[in-house]
């Protein structure tokens, strides 16, 4: 039997912060999955799913319940994705970014505060460590992926706040190499927004 806490244990140590093989490995999925996506490239599903894995069995250990069921929703989410990015393929040409309009900025924005208010009451019932921000987290990024997987241009705007979000925690809790990737997230998520906004016009119809 595989004991999932070796990913928790403490392989090396860099500037006075013990790394596990989860820090690590999180972190080159997680830098791997930004990059192919920043690239529009389908393969940014399989390597967000093996990122998943891996840091949901971190989380756990860290008692950050609601982010490692978030990692399971991502997995789920991420194999929808990679469906509908290759069935939105048009010949041989990739499915085309495109813009959300108001009517999904308000269903989405609301979706959202519902899913970080339960999900904080239920984080508080869980004795999950911050429940508030772990819960935001989950909610902004589920948003996130579901604009990803229909290959909005603003999902680079969700992912920035959760970046915004994930560092100052991730850091306070003891996990030093993903809080730093997801500094190298926040930098890749500008150059992802600037790289797809680049591609719009192009894309889209007169």
């Amino acid at each position: 039997m595989i004991d999932i806490h070796c990913l928790s244990t403490p392989v090396l140590t860099v500037w006075n912060m013990p790394l596990s093989w989860g820090d690590l490995s999180g972190f080159a999925t997680g830098v791997l999955c930004v990059w192919l996506t920043v690239r529009a490239h389908i393969w940014n599903f399989p390597t967000g799913i093996a990122n998943s894995l891996i840091l949901g069995v971190v989380f756990l250990d860290q008692r950050l319940f609601s982010d490692a069921s978030l990692q399971v929703l991502f997995i789920m989410l991420g194999v929808q994705g990679w469906i509908q990015w290759h069935r939105g393929k048009v010949g041989e040409e990739a499915k085309p970014v495109t813009r959300m309009d108001l009517r999904e900025w308000i269903g989405l924005a609301l979706g959202t505060l519902v899913v970080w208010f339960l999900l904080w009451r239920l984080m508080l019932w869980a004795k999950g460590a911050a429940p508030p921000i772990d819960a935001l987290i989950t909610a902004l990024s589920l948003s996130a992926q579901w604009l990803l997987n229909c290959k909005r241009l603003e999902n680079w705007w969700w992912w920035i706040a959760v970046d915004l979000v994930s560092v100052p925690l991730y850091w306070v809790r003891g996990l030093p190499l993903i809080s730093l990737l997801y500094l190298v997230f926040l930098a890749m998520c500008v150059a992802g927004w600037v790289q797809w906004n680049r591609a719009l016009p192009a894309r889209s119809p007169a």
